[in-house]
């Protein structure tokens, strides 16, 4: 495929530190598990940096979900589920994404979150673009972006996505259930910020006792939380969790919360492994998380919603 061609200087001011606040879509398969519910609810609670304007359900299969379509309609009425418990009944509008996987590379898996994510591309500018946060299989994202290359010249992706990229394989859920929609993400120049898993994001774990100090008391959305959290283990006594997919909303929120390096864009190979050319355009890879301070952030911000509540 063609895709539009961005200039390294232009691609490198892109992918600075968004000074001011931010207009940004979720793309999220938020009943996969419960760090997307987190991640969701750090975005809503972040309103002095981040402008949330519309979630987008997207697809996945493992043994929560019957299938791609299942698990896309789970994670669209999971969102209506946390909207509505944050008390925002019409606002951020809630779309639903693709209903399977992109079949090849060049073939778009058409729904509502991609036509919404084109009309808000070509809405924005070069010079505030919209931050596109992805969260799951990147369908949804790679579908608009095939649909409309254009687009590329006025987002910003950030992607939780793959491993370290010294780590063995990339055979991380979000990335292999739809290895077409990744390789468009890396190979169409598509300004990128890359959080691994692996080696990166695994870092982000926290334990139902800090939880329990933190987050339980702090309303219903810190008890939904809480309970979410108990649930996922019948044994919580040297147990913890990691909840990486906050790692994302961090990235745009404190450049203080993320360490990163500007690398050439990985290949994504046929054994869904990590390739290596020197030639390829350049993205950010996040390479550590100042987990302390991402933890503290979101349990100061459900504390004061609480309390407005």
């Amino acid at each position: 495929m063609n895709f539009p061609t961005i200039t390294e200087e232009q691609r490198f001011a892109r992918l600075q530190f968004p000074q001011g606040k931010v207009r940004m879509v979720l793309d999220t398969d938020t009943y996969n598990e419960i760090d997307d519910q987190f991640a969701v609810i750090y975005s809503l609670l972040s309103g002095e940096k981040l402008q949330v304007e519309a979630f987008y359900a997207a697809p996945f299969h493992n043994e929560k979900s019957s299938g791609p379509t299942d698990g896309m309609q789970r994670s669209y009425d999971e969102l209506l589920r946390i909207r509505d418990l944050m008390k925002l009944p019409e606002h951020p509008p809630i779309y639903k994404g693709a209903e399977r996987y992109m079949p090849g590379a060049s073939e778009p898996v058409m729904s509502d979150a991609a036509r919404d994510l084109i009309r808000r591309a070509l809405d924005s500018s070069p010079e505030e673009p919209l931050y596109v946060v992805a969260i799951g299989a990147i369908t949804n994202v790679a579908s608009a972006i095939v649909q409309e290359p254009s687009i590329i010249n006025n987002i910003v992706v950030v992607w939780l996505g793959g491993h370290a990229l010294n780590w063995p394989d990339t055979r991380e859920f979000n990335l292999k259930q739809d290895p077409h929609a990744a390789r468009i993400i890396l190979d169409s120049g598509v300004p990128l910020v890359l959080v691994p898993c692996m080696g990166v994001a695994t870092h982000l774990t926290t334990t139902l006792s800090e939880l329990r100090d933190y987050v339980k008391d702090t309303g219903p959305v810190g008890s939904y939380l809480y309970h979410s959290f108990e649930e996922t283990a019948a044994d919580h006594k040297g147990h913890s969790r990691v909840i990486w997919d906050i790692s994302t909303i961090a990235c745009l929120l404190d450049e203080r919360y993320v360490e990163s390096d500007f690398v050439h864009s990985p290949l994504l190979t046929e054994e869904i492994t990590w390739g290596h050319d020197t030639t390829r355009h350049i993205i950010r890879c996040v390479r550590f998380l100042h987990r302390d301070r991402i933890f503290k952030d979101l349990f100061d911000k459900l504390e004061q919603f609480g309390k407005r509540s």
